[in-house]
């Protein structure tokens, strides 16, 4: 068989009803060549019989059902093994892309941008019943942008500004290594990390996705087991020392890490662990130190925001995105 451009892989478990939705929105792309690899983790709720429906009338799609439930990340992995394309689209089974013209687009950004080991977009995020309640979009400005500060802002932030899997497509060469089963929830965080060490992110702020809000998801179930936290300081200690992350204020990033944590976590033990060492990397005359300048600063930085708050209000000008510079 011709090798395809694009691999679709569709990871799902558990998401029939969710399924038909993603899978048409997948095969009525236009001028794109792809194969779809859909992967059922053994759900057991009528997956196996769909997508098997599917197969039999679209020689583009393989399905595949799992007799024994493998674990997420160990299935996303398992789809990339099976791909064959040149780049990689994930597209979970709860999600769907926003329109026709969705991976033409993102393959034509790699195209263009041969540093870009990924492209990224928006996304429309829609409820249960696939209405549109907002949109994300938090890479900012349009155009190729530098791996390792995209990095450093997600670190920084406390956020994957990239955002989840279905809103990324990425060169197959670039991702052989696979999803760390290291992690639970920030499996897609350290993932962009590991691709954004080795190359830039190209970036459209154009919706060409939909990211699916509701109470099944994984994220739901993490968020109330407060495993966020402990992760992202794993990544953080990680990937601070990293050559292509040098002169990117590393200092900056382990302090904020430990200093939210201390609050937010403080009677999680692995995220107690996780402190424990980067505060053995920062040091604790330096954590002290900047703790120190946040105190005697954070009044000023504060009052400023008030008066950004007010002129915005007033429409008199837009809040700064960045802090003042500390010396530090």
């Amino acid at each position: 068989m011709p090798v395809p451009k694009i691999s679709v892989l569709i990871p799902t478990y558990r998401y029939a009803g969710y399924l038909k939705e993603t899978l048409d929105s997948v095969l009525s792309q236009e001028s794109a060549d792809f194969e779809v690899i859909v992967s059922d983790d053994c759900s057991g709720d009528g997956t196996a019989e769909l997508i098997a429906g599917y197969a039999a009338r679209d020689p583009r799609v393989r399905a595949h059902v799992h007799l024994q439930n493998i674990g997420m990340v160990q299935n996303w992995n398992w789809c990339l093994r099976e791909s064959r394309g040149e780049y990689i689209k994930y597209v979970f089974g709860d999600d769907m892309l926003a329109e026709p013209r969705a991976l033409a687009k993102m393959s034509a950004m790699l195209d263009a941008n041969p540093r870009a080991v990924l492209a990224a977009c928006a996304r429309n995020v829609i409820d249960e019943h696939s209405r549109v309640t907002e949109v994300w979009s938090h890479l900012g400005t349009p155009g190729v942008q530098h791996g390792g500060n995209t990095v450093w802002r997600c670190l920084s932030g406390d956020i994957n500004i990239v955002g989840e899997p279905t809103a990324v497509m990425f060169r197959r060469s670039a991702g052989i290594r696979g999803f760390s089963e290291r992690y639970d929830q920030l499996v897609d965080l350290e993932m962009w990390c590991h691709l954004l060490c080795g190359g830039a992110l190209v970036y459209s702020d154009e919706p060409l996705c939909c990211f699916r809000c509701h109470a099944l998801q994984r994220t739901e179930f993490n968020r109330a087991r407060g495993i966020h936290s402990a992760e992202m300081l794993q990544l953080t200690h990680e990937y601070y020392s990293h050559p292509a992350l040098r002169g990117q204020g590393a200092g900056a990033v382990l302090f904020e890490r430990i200093y939210r944590t201390r609050k937010s976590a403080r009677h999680d033990p692995a995220a107690a662990e996780q402190r424990a060492l980067l505060m053995s990397v920062l040091g604790r005359p330096s954590y002290c130190t900047r703790w120190l300048w946040r105190k005697i600063t954070n009044p000023f930085a504060s009052l400023a925001r008030s008066i950004a708050k007010r002129r915005v209000r007033s429409g008199k000008n837009r809040p700064p995105h960045s802090p003042a510079p500390s010396p530090f």
